[in-house]
Formats: structure tokens, C-alpha cells, sequence
């Protein structure tokens, strides 16, 4: 069988096998697994599809399966990307979590699937800008998740081309030019106010604090209704009443969302 073909029964194990693990549903992505996944099996050795799925399947190694996750998804984001999110989180839902956290000072945000770092790093920007000089009297540590171990590094590493929609006050202010390039770092009063850790969102959510705000954008356009109805449902149930909910404005909940709706593509839990 040609390298570019994939046997219906081969097809089929591997997309139940990354459905019921990763949430991602590649039903009706045949030609993009096959295309994608090609290189990857002759950088492995392999000559077609059979024995890679079998080994990838049997073994259920780490490390290949983040390359085969990698392959098959786009950790494609960028500074400032749907600003409505964020002018409605300056806006509205800061001062509402600020007034509401006055004595403990504390604010629980969730960056689900932040991919490259942008959209943690941006909220903080957001948050630091908010607070001002009140912002060293808050806990504003911003949890940043991925799947991805790739996707996690270049994150920690926080270097970037910064597009021109960053204004050059943050440029200054959080950003710290690379010598010799057009590339910047985040500035340690970003990076330390982020956490990075590798999280799967199909497992059960169980971290110490329940959020204020969760953003989940572009993350579950890989998911199929039934998948994407569970998630939605954990992260409700992880929010505090009267916490918001951040979708991209591709995305939709489904009918039977429990967040109402409270801007576009932005919701939150009943108090």
C-alpha cells in the first residue's frame, strides 16, 4: 500500500484511539491525517501506515504521540487576537472580579490549551495594566495549559515577534528587545506572573482553586458535540458562581450550555 494511503481499519483505530485520549475528532479528516502524518513515518522508519498505527497504539509513547498531536493540530495564536475578548475583560470583567476580591486579593484565570504563551502572557499584560500600582498587593498568577510539551517550551521561553498591535508602551513596559533581531522576551513581571503546566482536558479538572475566568479559545474546534458538551460542563463546574467563560468567536457552546451568554462568545455562571 502507498505511503500516502491509510487502510480504512488502520484509519478508524487511530481516530477512536485519539478521540477517547485527546477529545480531537479526525472523522472527516482523513486527507489531512494522511498528508500530515506522512513525513512523520518516514522519519520513523516506517513504510506505510499498519505497523506505525499498531506500534503507535501498542507503545503509547509520550513523545510520539505529542508529535502525532502536533502534526494533526495548529498551535497557531498571537498578541491581541480577538480584542473584543480582552476589551470586555478590561472593561467589564476586571472591575466586577476586582470588587468582588478586595479582601483576599486574589484572582483564579485559566488559559485551557494556551498553546505558544500569547494569550496568558497578553492577559496578564491586561491585568498588570488594571491593577497598576496596586497590581504587587494582588495574586494574579495566571494558570497556562497545553497538551503540548512543544507548545509548553516555546511558551516558557517567551520569545516573540510582536506584532503592531501591541502598543509601544507594553512594548516597553513587558518586553525586552532580542539583541540582533526583531524578536523580544517577556519581561520577568510577565513571566512570573504565569504558570505553565501540561494538562489534558478530557482528564477530570481538579486544581486547588475553582476560576474567575476561564478562557478556552480555539481549542475545541478539534472537538465533536458530545466531547465539546462534557468539557464545556467540567469547566462550568471548575468556575466560581458569577465567573466568566471565553470561547472564540468560531466556536459555539451548543444548546444546552449551562454559562449564559453575556457578550459575544463570552459567558458566565449564574451566582
Amino acid at each position: 500500500m502507498p505511503l500516502s494511503n491509510i487502510s480504512n481499519d488502520d484509519f478508524g483505530k487511530l481516530v477512536k484511539f485519539i478521540h477517547s485520549h485527546y477529545g480531537i475528532d479526525l472523522s472527516q479528516k482523513r486527507q489531512l491525517v494522511t498528508s500530515r502524518l506522512s513525513s512523520l513515518l518516514s522519519q520513523k522508519g516506517y513504510a506505510d501506515f499498519g505497523p506505525f498505527v499498531s506500534d503507535l497504539l501498542k507503545k503509547q509513547d509520550p513523545a510520539d504521540m505529542e508529535l502525532v498531536l502536533n502534526r494533526l493540530t495548529t498551535n497557531y495564536t498571537f498578541f491581541m487576537r480577538e480584542q473584543e475578548h480582552f476589551d470586555f475583560f478590561q472593561h467589564t470583567i476586571l472591575p466586577d472580579l476586582v470588587k468582588r476580591h478586595q479582601r483576599d486579593k486574589v484572582l483564579a484565570i485559566w488559559s485551557a490549551g494556551c498553546s505558544s504563551g500569547e494569550e496568558p502572557y497578553n492577559i496578564s499584560i491586561y491585568l498588570k495594566e488594571f491593577l497598576g500600582v496596586q497590581a504587587s498587593q494582588w495574586d494574579t498568577r495566571v494558570l497556562a495549559t497545553d497538551i503540548s510539551q512543544k507548545a509548553l517550551a516555546s511558551a516558557k521561553r517567551g520569545i516573540y515577534e510582536l506584532p503592531d498591535t501591541i502598543p509601544p508602551a507594553w512594548k516597553k513596559k513587558y518586553f525586552v528587545p532580542v539583541k540582533g533581531g526583531t524578536q523580544y522576551a517577556v519581561a520577568p513581571v510577565l513571566r512570573d506572573n504565569v504558570i505553565f503546566q501540561t494538562f489534558n482536558l478530557m482528564d477530570p479538572i481538579k486544581f486547588r482553586l475553582k476560576f474567575d475566568v476561564i478562557f478556552c479559545r480555539n481549542v475545541m474546534i478539534y472537538f465533536d458535540q458530545p466531547t465539546k458538551d462534557a468539557l464545556v460542563q467540567r469547566f462550568y463546574d471548575a468556575t466560581v458562581p458569577g465567573g466568566y467563560f471565553m470561547i472564540s468567536h468560531s466556536e459555539n457552546l451548543g444548546k444546552n450550555a449551562p454559562y449564559q451568554t453575556v457578550a459575544p462568545s463570552t459567558f458566565q455562571k449564574k451566582r
